[in-house]
């Protein structure tokens, strides 16, 4: 069974950094690509960022130069650094990892941008 923990969520002001973290097992981590995505009430799930197992990175447009990702194979975990927040970043924050053609998801841990 894949579990997905995620942390790090909470409230911060406009402009504040947090960070969310993501660990799963390491059978599973290890060669496998891991995500965020986002999703706020009414709207579809989307990407934020993305690293391969090999470490090469991709970010969704609205987070670019702001937010980095990063994993640490010996922990088995995936981080979000999210720098200058705005308050369009307010959303549930989801963890993924892909095995195969299956997708996994954490329960999410919410992020609450205040103007």
């Amino acid at each position: 069974q894949v579990h997905l923990v995620e942390s790090g969520g909470g409230l911060v002001l406009a402009g504040g950094s947090l960070r969310l973290s993501c660990t799963t097992s390491r059978i599973f981590f290890e060669f496998n690509d891991m995500g965020w995505y986002r999703q706020t009430p009414g709207k579809q799930r989307e990407l934020v960022a993305t690293i391969t197992h090999g470490g090469s990175t991709r970010y969704a447009d609205s987070v670019k130069g702001r937010f980095s990702i990063s994993r640490d194979n010996f922990k088995s975990a995936v981080y979000l650094q999210m720098d200058s927040l705005k308050p369009e970043d307010t959303a549930t924050y989801y963890c993924n990892i892909k095995l195969g053609i299956t997708d996994y998801w954490g329960k999410g841990t919410l992020v609450t941008v205040s103007s």
